[in-house]
């Protein structure tokens, strides 16, 4: 399925006059690839990725899913078909593991007996040990609760996944780990990801496009990670992903090859590539 935005504007009033969340977005999301927002507080990347399964609505302008607007959706109906992974795992404390990722599937007419085999099958898809599955979300540690999280949103088989900084509260070696496994997940499974972040390595990692928001809610530039290292649209593109700290150069040595960054810091051993 695909997701586009269609000259989307979200305000609000406060005593002042109107805040500008999202100014004016048209953007595509193509079915099976994953797009990341990138952006710093107040870009109006979350806002945004809201509007999709309708926690947000737009002032003005429409979204759509498969060329169908998704106000004509029952906002319920519409967000049990559409996985949403947060930063904050967002599980229910006081049921079982199984239970919570069998959750959707419940109240999708599934009964218990088969809700609960899926959720086993998708612990072990998340890379989640099965013996898990009779504990709290309490009882396991900030990694093992946001696999959850992953399994919770697969587990209707939805089209779409919706995921605002899921990894953010991690340390950096689990984030790492959850990287590369929603990364396995993508090849196999092939949702349409609507990402947000506002890690750029993460988001050159994840996206096969990156969205760059600036404040105020609007698209400074958008395209696949090489696109906008190479050709960044302006100063604020350049200065925001650090296009010239990514600068690599390859240095001779005694002992081999080696990638340098633009303050000759090494980066990584050169390995098949042309010394000469």
């Amino acid at each position: 399925m695909s997701i586009e935005f269609r000259s989307v504007r979200k305000t609000y009033a406060d005593g002042r006059g109107e805040i500008v969340a999202v100014d004016d977005v048209s953007l595509t999301v193509p079915s099976h690839r994953t797009v990341v927002l990138l952006g710093s507080s107040g870009s109006g990347k979350t806002t945004l990725l809201r509007m999709v399964n309708r926690m947000v609505d737009p002032t003005s302008g429409a979204v759509l899913i498969d060329d169908e607007d998704v106000k004509d959706r029952d906002p319920v109906a519409l967000r049990r078909r559409i996985g949403y992974v947060m930063q904050q795992a967002g599980l229910l404390p006081h049921i079982r593991v199984v239970d919570n990722i069998a959750t959707v599937p419940l109240l999708n007419g599934v009964g218990r007996q088969e809700a609960r085999e899926r959720a086993l099958e998708l612990m072990e898809v998340v890379g989640l040990d099965p013996r898990f599955a009779s504990r709290y979300p309490s009882q396991l540690s900030g990694g093992q609760q946001q696999r959850v999280g992953v399994a919770r949103a697969l587990a209707a088989d939805p089209n779409i996944l919706l995921m605002d900084e899921p990894f953010g509260a991690v340390d950096p070696i689990v984030r790492r780990e959850l990287q590369q496994e929603l990364l396995r997940l993508q090849r196999e499974l092939g949702k349409t990801i609507l990402f947000v972040t506002h890690d750029v390595d993460e988001a050159f990692l994840l996206g096969d496009e990156v969205v760059v928001m600036a404040t105020g809610g609007r698209i400074v530039q958008r395209g696949t990670p090489a696109e906008i290292l190479t050709s960044p649209a302006d100063d604020f593109v350049a200065d925001f992903v650090g296009g010239g700290r990514r600068e690599l150069h390859v240095r001779r040595t005694a002992h081999g090859s080696v990638v340098v960054d633009s303050d000759g810091r090494v980066q990584g051993v050169l390995r098949g590539g042309d010394d000469g």
